[in-house]
């Protein structure tokens, strides 16, 4: 068993709204996952990703895999974030 963090389509038509979740890579899309551990607005700018840092941290430590878009997200959102003296 293979676990990614991908994105899940919640929004409704022409309106998309993403969940980020882990998931077994078997499962559909917009199937059962593991844990959410953020989400995305496409529709606004930076302020549109939010992650819950502390769980993907320890997903992406026991191993998950993220897929292209979502590694994009969390080097935009991290680069971003406001450094700690």
């Amino acid at each position: 068993m293979s676990v990614k963090v991908r994105m899940s389509r919640v929004g409704g038509k022409k309106n998309p709204y993403y969940r980020i979740v882990v998931t077994d890579e078997r499962a559909p899309r917009d199937g059962r996952f593991i844990e959410m551990v953020g989400t995305y607005d496409p529709r606004k700018d930076q302020a549109g990703v939010r992650f819950k840092m502390e769980r993907l941290e320890h997903w992406l430590s026991k191993g998950a895999q993220p897929t292209q878009t979502v590694a994009q997200l969390i080097r935009r959102s991290t680069k971003s974030a406001p450094q700690e003296p």
